[in-house]
């Protein structure tokens, strides 16, 4: 079973291999979005979560990503982990290619 998130508004979908984060199927795809540390404890990666739901291997500190946050679909692309299709919508940013030799993305970039 193939695994994929889709990011909104662009559409571009991406596969996601058992385990993998968000964060790194896009960056394994060539593409990022605003991040900051990597590891879950800025928040500067957080998405809203329109399709399907994430788990979190890593813990996620309730000061970074609070459970009311969670409960109503923000999630942090750092740290989760698709439990099976999901679509992700940024907030107030837009995806960029990190190799240049990629298409470009549909719709703005």
């Amino acid at each position: 079973m193939t695994v994929t998130v889709v990011v909104l508004p662009t559409g571009l979908t991406v596969p996601v291999a058992n385990g993998e984060t968000i964060l790194a199927a896009l960056s394994r795809a060539g593409y990022t979005h605003t991040v900051g540390c990597r590891r879950g404890g800025c928040g500067m990666c957080k998405v809203d979560l329109r399709a399907g739901s994430v788990r979190y291997d890593d813990a996620v500190a309730e000061s970074v990503l609070a459970a009311e946050e969670r409960a109503t679909g923000t999630c942090l692309t750092c740290r989760a982990v698709p439990c099976g299709d999901v679509v992700v919508e940024l907030r107030q940013d837009r995806l960029r290619r990190t190799n240049p030799f990629l298409p470009r993305t549909p719709g703005p970039t």
